[in-house]
């Protein structure tokens, strides 16, 4: 038995058969009418086993079965037509949101006394694709640790053997809103883009000296507290600095130039194009770059930092890319200034930087956090960097099968913190 106490095991089953006792108590109500309209059809007479059997219907048995068949340890619950079991210890399951490749739900956590985020993994094992993205997704988070980085709490499943392994969920700390919420209802002051920007980039220096390329920074995946403190999410798409890349990666309106024009090699500072797009909306409280398709989206870029010197057009690797951009008419740099009116001088200063269309030209995290910008903030001894991330096991061919006994290795070698004060565990 868990450490959660006989009340809280009676919320358990009453949270799971008070639907249950919902719809007899509604089939009971319809006798009663069919009996008053002179219709009167017993559900069943007599009542024998069979009978009950057949007038349970058959959700209702379903939910029945499904409690009395959880792992010990776990309960089930169905959320949104999906059952989750997760351990005892992760209490009152509220959905929050869900994408292609999972579903994520509060929870309150007994153990640590604090409200967590639950993330059941979408068919995790359905392809190869998926099976892979899954074990990414794993290690990512469990390498990351970091103030402003989202990491692993605990990773589960109520599958004990490898043979019944089908399901993953991963737990991390609850986040409250993200900045697409916070730009949309309010207007931050200058010493809050500040703070918000400088744990940006504090937390993507972090990731770039993990070799790492997030790749899908924009407002949304940036989450923040009643604290103002922040954390980055979702990465599942990020990938090694030396990786084949793709052109069909983050958000259009935060992508990057060099993405859209489809170069196959560039670097980590696609991440800083997308943070300056981030710190441009936090400062005008509107998109920088709204397009409606990729070609009005580059057109909207090159209006504010004009049309590319023919150096950097000799490193577009792309023909096409090149003959579309050399078919457009002149369009000179506009003035930051201008269209930042009222901003701070230094916050258009790093913008900048920033927004420069050679990524070779743009500045790297590490060199923004020292920015006068943010100089009540910087401090270089506590602007951590990461331990290498290792790939070699993941860029190896692998059956399903062998990335299925990878994530479970994976998730067997993880012990979930105990107490507030305690950390995530790695057996060696």
């Amino acid at each position: 038995m868990s450490e959660t106490s006989c009340s809280e095991s009676i919320t358990i089953s009453l949270s799971t058969y008070y639907p249950l006792l919902r719809n007899i108590e509604r089939d009971r109500e319809r006798e009663q009418e069919r009996e008053r309209d002179g219709q009167a059809a017993p559900l069943c007479a007599p009542v024998t086993a069979d009978c009950a059997d057949r007038a349970i219907s058959p959700v209702l048995k379903n939910l029945f079965t499904v409690n009395m068949s959880a792992r010990p340890g776990y309960y089930r619950q169905e959320l949104n037509k999906t059952v989750w079991e997760v351990p005892e210890r992760y209490q009152n399951l509220t959905p929050v949101g869900s994408g292609a490749y999972g579903s994520v739900c509060s929870a309150y956590d007994v153990r640590l006394r604090q409200k967590v985020a639950v993330k059941k993994l979408s068919r995790p094992f359905q392809s190869l694709i998926h099976s892979r993205r899954s074990y990414r997704e794993l290690r990512l988070l469990k390498h990351m640790k970091h103030e402003n980085v989202i990491g692993l709490l605990d990773v589960f499943s109520p599958a004990a053997s490898l043979e019944d392994f089908h399901e993953v969920y991963l737990v991390t700390n609850l986040m409250g809103a993200d900045l697409n919420n916070i730009v949309k209802f309010q207007r931050l002051s200058d010493e809050h883009v500040q703070f918000l920007i400088y744990q940006l980039l504090r937390g993507l220096k972090y990731i770039h000296s993990a070799g790492l390329i997030h790749r899908d920074l924009k407002p949304s995946n940036v989450a923040v507290n009643e604290d103002c403190e922040l954390r980055i999410l979702d990465f599942g798409l990020a990938r090694q600095t030396d990786d084949e890349m793709t052109g069909y990666v983050a958000t259009r309106w935060y992508r990057a130039p060099e993405i859209m024009l489809n170069w196959m090699h560039y670097n980590q500072t696609v991440d800083i194009w997308s943070v300056g797009c981030i710190m441009g909306e936090l400062l005008k409280g509107k998109v920088l770059f709204p397009g409606n398709d990729y070609i009005d989206q580059l057109k909207r870029i090159m209006e504010v930092v004009g049309t590319p010197a023919p150096d950097l057009l000799q490193k577009i690797s792309s023909e096409h890319a090149q003959k579309y951009i050399q078919s457009l008419p002149f369009m000179p740099q506009q003035d930051l200034e201008k269209i930042f009116r009222g901003a701070n001088p230094m916050a258009v200063d790093l913008l900048k930087r920033m927004l420069v269309l050679d990524c070779d030209g743009r500045i790297s995290a590490s060199e923004a956090l020292s920015h006068p910008y943010f100089s009540q903030y910087h401090d270089p001894d506590d602007e951590p960097e990461a331990l290498p991330y290792d790939q070699t096991l993941e860029s190896k061919d692998r059956t399903l099968e062998e990335w299925k006994e990878l994530v479970f290795e994976e998730m067997n070698g993880i012990k979930a913190p105990v107490s507030e004060t305690s950390s995530l565990q790695v057996e060696q």
